[in-house]
């Protein structure tokens, strides 16, 4: 006899967009899942990934139990077993070679586990090793600099208001896809038709005519890496017309004059090659712009992730502040959320830290105790001192996610040790030596910590768990709690302190620390807790953004920095790139994207997001193709300076002249990888063409925009363009 339908009310935790989804269950069997219209945030809407959830939690492939890997051949391990190898085995590294002689790696979808945000730093402290890596420096570490040059803390990341601007400027996103990011905003397609529908304007400036772009009402195409020319130059306009007016803010600005200065040389005239954008549309947008009663403009990693990436996202920013649009209803400005992550230590705790240390090989700066992820691999395959020769990672999969993936493929393959706190064997994991699982996302609670944050609108959301853990699972938080109690140093004192500590975190778990945030957090006087919030299964609004500074800044004298010296002293760097010559030498700009199906590799496993429309293609314009004598839907060559892979080609005239694209978290053919509907949609990763050389020298951040790429047809042995 079936039991009735139950309905769970929970939050997506598949991308950033903090979707309200509704999950019934019969029998405890997932019966459906939609969005949830009465969710304080997201209004009902909902994207195909969320299926991935249910898919994930009954997944044949998903581990569920230590494995042990001998040779190629993998055996099921208990708990105590699997500890014990682990801590005896990076011990033993580290007495060997150093404590920097083992490296973490946390992938993306750590920031999704409220449980490994929370316990995983005091992990990686208790290794005590300098070569800490994350997902963070192939991503958003740009915008973190300049929050953190310009206001005192690398979460201080302004946030557009679209529920009230009239005028979105965007450089190099994709919202209509990814809900936002560093952004959050579910069914932001929508939310940009309401800016039109209010007689508002949208503007996107992208090397890919984009889902985003079908929305706008003006698409400018650009040449991939040259956003912070075009910026510099929209800067130009505003200050030789006497457009600028800081408003609310200029009473606690420096560097206005500095600013001026430095964008002086940087004519629309003198820009607009290296744009690919005509000098007179240059002084259009900038126009527009600074005319519009409420506007902001918005950059995400088309920006970030290129060579003055730091330089760009700084401009963006300076941009909002010279126009009067910070920290005004309508233009950008700082979340007031439940939990104050600017207050805690944790990731990014404190003011934020940077250059503290260097890579051994490259020398690239630290930033909040991590090293750029682009240094990764070089940092296991050349011999000396520290050399990496051991490894954990936490829910990642850096062979396909990082740039020269093949490189780091090999290094990883050498390793004396591995261990991997994942429930896959993916194409990173299957070099692994032990792996970890930790339960699903549906069987663990969940807060957005970040993501609230970030959002365009202030609310506070938890989700119970859906299912009870299987017996003997173990919750991520658990796994790093329990390494990080056998990994701690001391005597006699220090150990029972540590072990009356981990008692206690093991009591709490994330629930408990939650609410001790909320009850800290500036609603508290109102009575937000953790039991509120259960109590509000749909979540709670908290209101919309509204203006915080200079309360809000983190810097000594509570005074914005509109010029940092370290970003004017990158400006030779940009200045010097614009008079060399450009040399193509036949070669095609490659850039990523992002599908509405996908976000991280893990995600190809769910038969319900890769079947139907083809996904992973090479994206080029129909002049390119007949230059090279290619058709619509063949398998092509792609090339670069670090490797090469065959993927099938699609004709559009949604791509610049001259640039190509290829979705990342592609490349599931490698031997060994244990996901089987993946291995059937194969496709081929962006990141073996994408060089671990080519990175934003200032921050460290990979350059994956722009990639010198040669295309043929796959059954030629020479590229057809030489």
């Amino acid at each position: 006899m079936s039991t009735a339908s139950v309905k769970h009310f929970r939050s997506c935790s598949l991308c950033e967009a903090m979707c309200g989804i509704v999950i019934e269950t019969d029998a405890g069997k997932i019966t459906s899942i939609r969005g949830d219209a009465e969710d304080a945030f997201s209004r009902g809407h909902i994207c195909p990934k969320a299926v991935a959830l249910q898919d994930l939690h009954e997944d044949p492939d998903r581990l569920r139990t230590p494995m042990k890997r001998v040779g190629t051949t993998w055996s099921a391990i208990g708990w105590d077993e699997a500890y014990a190898l682990v801590t005896s085995e990076l011990k033993a590294v580290q007495a060997k070679h150093g404590k920097d002689s083992v490296a973490v790696y946390l992938g993306n979808p750590t920031v999704h586990s409220v449980g490994a945000m929370l316990f995983a730093p005091a992990f990686t402290k208790s290794l005590g090793t300098k070569n800490r890596y994350s997902a963070t420096s192939v991503d958003q570490l740009p915008h973190h600099l300049a929050g953190l040059w310009m206001f005192g803390h690398p979460l201080l990341i302004p946030i557009p208001d679209l529920e009230r601007t009239d005028h979105l400027l965007i450089f190099g996103a994709n919202p209509a896809v990814s809900n936002g990011s560093l952004m959050t905003a579910p069914d932001a397609a929508k939310r940009l038709k309401e800016i039109r529908a209010r007689g508002g304007r949208v503007v996107l400036v992208d090397p890919r005519r984009s889902e985003t772009a079908a929305l706008a009402d003006a698409h400018h195409f650009i040449t991939p890496g040259a956003d912070a020319y075009l910026l510099l130059a929209l800067l130009h306009v505003i200050f030789a017309e006497k457009r600028e007016r800081l408003g609310s803010v200029e009473a606690f600005t420096d560097g206005i004059d500095e600013l001026r200065a430095t964008v002086a040389s940087f004519t629309p005239e003198r820009v607009s090659s290296i744009t690919g954008i005509d000098a007179d549309v240059i002084r259009t947008i900038a126009r527009d712009f600074s005319s519009a009663e409420h506007a902001v403009a918005y950059g995400r990693v088309g920006v970030s992730m290129q060579e003055f990436g730091g330089v760009a996202c700084w401009l963006i920013t300076a941009l909002n502040v010279v126009t009067g649009r910070l920290d005004v209803p309508g233009g950008a400005l700082f979340t007031k959320p439940a939990i104050d992550l600017l207050k805690g230590g944790g990731t990014y705790g404190g003011s934020g830290r940077f250059g503290r240390w260097k890579s051994r090989v490259r020398g690239l700066p630290e930033f909040a105790g991590e090293l750029p992820v682009s240094a990764l691999a070089e940092e296991m395959d050349t011999p000396g001192d520290d050399q990496i020769r051991a490894l954990v990672t936490h829910a990642g999969n850096p062979v396909l996610s990082t740039p020269n993936g093949a490189r780091l493929d090999a290094a990883i393959a050498k390793l004396d040790f591995y261990v991997a706190i994942d429930f896959y064997i993916n194409e990173t994991t299957r070099h692994a030596h032990v792996i970890l699982p930790p339960t699903a996302a549906l069987e663990r609670d969940h807060y957005d910590l970040v993501f609230h944050v970030l959002a365009i609108r202030n609310t506070a959301k938890y989700s119970p768990p859906l299912f009870p853990k299987a017996k003997g699972a173990k919750h991520d938080w658990e796994i790093l709690l329990e390494l990080t109690n056998r990994f701690r140093r001391g005597g006699f004192i220090a150990g029972l302190k540590a072990r009356i500590e981990t008692a206690v975190l093991r009591r709490a778990g994330p629930r408990g620390l939650l609410d001790r945030g909320l009850k800290a957090g500036p609603y508290a006087a109102s009575g937000l807790s953790i039991d509120a919030l259960e109590a509000a299964p749909h979540g709670i609004d908290l209101g919309p953004l509204a203006p915080s500074l200079p309360g809000r800044l983190r810097t000594d004298d509570k005074r914005i920095r509109l010029a940092p010296a370290v970003l004017l002293a990158d400006i030779v760097r940009v200045e010097a790139a614009l008079n060399r010559a450009a040399e193509t030498n036949g070669s095609l700009a490659l850039i990523g994207r992002r599908e509405l199906r996908s976000n991280n590799s893990w995600m190809h496993n769910s038969e319900r997001l890769v079947r139907g429309q083809r996904q992973c293609t090479l994206l080029m314009h129909p002049t390119d193709v007949a230059r090279r004598g290619l058709t619509d839907g063949e398998r092509v060559r792609v090339s670069s300076r670090v490797g090469a892979v065959e993927v099938e080609l699609e004709v559009t005239d949604s791509m610049m002249p001259g640039v190509v694209s290829m979705p990342h978290g592609w490349g599931h053919g490698r031997t060994g990888s244990q996901m089987s509907v993946a291995a059937q949609h194969a496709g081929a990763s962006i990141n073996d063409l994408t060089d671990d050389a080519r990175i934003d020298t200032l921050t460290g951040n990979a350059g994956f925009s722009g990639v010198p790429v040669h295309v043929c047809k796959a059954s030629s042995s020479t590229d057809l363009e030489q």
